[in-house]
C-alpha cells in the first residue's frame, strides 16, 4: 500500500509539473539571457577600457566614487576591478607606473595582493606580510570605509586577535556606520567557520539589521548568517534554529520587495536569499525571487565550493531556478487550471 501511494504521488507530481511548468516559465528571462555577476553601466566602460590596456576610465570611476562618498559603489568596483586585474593586470600596472601615489590604484592593488595571499597554501604567512602595507593604505583614508574594510578581511585571514579585529571595526564604522562590506566581514569573523559562532553571527547580523539605515543591505544580514548556518555543520553551540533562519528570510524578502524587480543594485542579496529559500524548500517565495533577480546572477553564492572543486556558479544558478519552478509546479493542484475542461464524453471521457 506504500509502495502504491509514493507511485501515486509521483504520477501526479509528474503530470502537475507537466501542466503547470510552461505557465510558470512564462515571463522570466531565458537562461541564455541570464547574466553572471554583470557590471552596471559605470563600472562596463571602465573594464572594457581595461582589457584595451587603458586605466583611465578606471582611475576616474574611483577618484568620483571617493569624492563623492559613494562607499557602496566603491567597495563593489575596486572588489570587480582587481578580480579583472587577477587575469589581466597590465593596465594595473600602467595605471601603477603612471600615478604610483594614487590611492585608488595603491587600494586595487592591494586588494588583489590579499586575493592571492588568501588564496595561498601558505595563506596567514602571505597575509601578515602584506600588513604593513594594508595598515598604510588604511591609514591614509581619513573618510573611506573600503580600506578598511580589506583591513578587517585581511586580518581574519592572518588570525588576528579579537583586540585586533575590534579596533579596526571601529574604525571602519567610524568612517561609514552602515557600510555592508564592512558588516559582512565582521559578519564572517564572528562565523562558526572562523572566531565565532553560529550564535554569536545571528546576533550580531539581527542587530546590524535592527540598527540598519533603511534600503541599507545591511538589512539583509540576517539572512547571510543563515546561509552561513544552512551551509557550515553545527558548532559547539548546536545548529541553527530553524525559526531564525524563517525571520532572517522575512526580514530579506521585505528588503528584496523595496527595489524593482531586475535591479542590479541587490542582485547579490536576492541570489543569497534565494538560495537559502531554496534550501529551506520554499518553493513559490522562490520562485518569485528568481523573478525579482532577473537576469542578474552572482557568483555568491552559487559558486561557493560544495566539493573539492567550486561549480560553475552560472550553472547552479540555472539549476536551482529550474528546480524551483518544476518544485512549485509539482505542488500547484490540477483543477480548474485549464481552459475548455474536457468532461464525460470528451476525449478520454468514459
Amino acid at each position: 500500500m506504500h509502495s502504491t501511494m509514493s507511485l501515486f504521488r509521483a504520477l501526479v507530481g509528474t503530470v502537475r509539473s507537466a501542466r503547470h511548468a510552461p505557465r510558470l516559465a512564462a515571463g522570466r528571462v531565458p537562461d541564455d539571457d541570464v547574466l553572471l555577476d554583470a557590471p552596471d553601466e559605470r563600472l562596463a566602460p571602465a573594464l572594457v577600457a581595461a582589457a584595451l590596456g587603458d586605466p583611465e576610465p578606471a582611475a576616474k570611476l574611483l577618484a568620483t566614487t571617493r569624492d563623492a562618498g559613494e562607499w557602496e559603489d566603491r567597495d563593489r568596483y575596486v572588489t570587480r576591478l582587481a578580480t579583472f586585474a587577477y587575469s589581466r593586470g597590465d593596465w594595473l600596472g600602467a595605471w601603477h607606473a603612471a600615478a604610483p601615489g594614487d590611492p585608488d590604484v595603491l587600494l586595487v592593488t592591494a586588494q588583489l595582493a590579499v586575493r592571492r595571499a588568501w588564496e595561498s597554501p601558505a595563506r596567514a604567512e602571505r597575509l601578515r606580510e602584506l600588513a604593513p602595507l594594508v595598515q598604510e593604505i588604511a591609514g591614509a583614508a581619513p573618510h573611506d570605509p573600503v580600506p578598511w574594510r580589506l583591513a578587517l578581511d585581511h586580518a581574519r585571514g592572518a588570525h588576528a586577535g579579537h583586540a585586533v579585529f575590534e579596533s579596526l571595526w571601529e574604525q571602519a564604522v567610524r568612517r561609514s556606520p552602515h557600510h555592508y562590506g564592512c558588516h559582512v566581514a565582521a559578519l564572517k569573523y564572528l562565523s562558526a567557520q572562523w572566531y565565532g559562532s553560529h550564535r554569536a553571527a545571528f546576533d550580531f547580523a539581527e542587530q546590524a539589521a535592527d540598527d540598519a539605515a533603511p534600503g541599507s543591505l545591511v538589512g539583509a544580514l540576517p539572512v547571510r548568517a543563515a546561509y552561513d548556518g544552512l551551509r557550515v555543520p553545527p558548532g559547539p553551540d548546536g545548529s541553527v534554529p530553524a525559526p531564525r533562519v524563517d525571520r532572517a528570510v522575512v526580514r530579506a524578502l521585505a528588503l528584496s520587495a523595496e527595489f524593482p524587480a531586475g535591479d542590479p543594485w541587490p542582485a547579490e542579496v536576492r541570489n543569497l536569499l534565494a538560495h537559502v529559500l531554496v534550501e529551506r524548500a520554499r518553493w513559490e517565495e522562490a520562485w518569485a525571487e528568481f523573478g525579482r533577480i532577473g537576469p542578474y546572477a552572482t557568483s555568491f553564492p552559487w559558486g561557493a565550493a560544495r566539493g573539492a572543486e567550486p561549480e560553475d556558479p552560472l550553472l547552479r544558478f540555472l539549476a536551482a531556478r529550474d528546480r524551483a519552478r518544476g518544485e512549485l509546479a509539482r505542488r500547484t493542484p490540477l483543477r480548474g487550471t485549464g481552459r475548455g475542461r474536457t468532461g464525460r464524453g470528451g476525449p478520454g471521457g468514459h
